[in-house]
């Protein structure tokens, strides 16, 4: 295959079968060199063609509380409230800069996540 930019849809299907051909390929081999520049020409490709913005920041508190396994009685020292917890994660309130300062430092959430509209 000749390598070169993708340009549009076709190109970018095309080089998504190809990766497929060499996706297991060992490293430092043609396929495997191939590859590489497969992954790097489609990641580009999707990022201009694709863009993933920022999860909900009321989304990415609850898939963190899932993920550590938090109940919304774990989480008040964040919010100050059981209320505002509920309020917050219903979607009634929105998040003060106390919350966002102490879901950052208390669950690591970065801050674009959390000052995302």
């Amino acid at each position: 295959m000749k390598i070169a930019p993708i340009k549009n849809e076709k190109d970018y299907q095309k080089a998504l079968k190809e990766l497929e051909k060499v996706f297991d390929a060992k490293p430092k081999t043609p396929e495997g060199d191939l590859g590489q520049m497969l992954v790097l020409l489609i990641e580009d490709y999707e990022k201009k063609h694709y863009p993933i913005g920022p999860p909900d920041p009321i989304e990415a508190i609850k898939y963190m509380m899932e993920e550590k396994g938090l109940k919304n009685k774990d989480v008040v020292p964040y919010f100050g409230s059981k209320s505002l917890v509920s309020q917050v994660l219903n979607g009634e309130r929105a998040l003060s800069l106390k919350m966002i300062r102490a879901l950052h430092k208390g669950l690591g959430l970065p801050y674009e996540i959390l000052l995302a509209e």
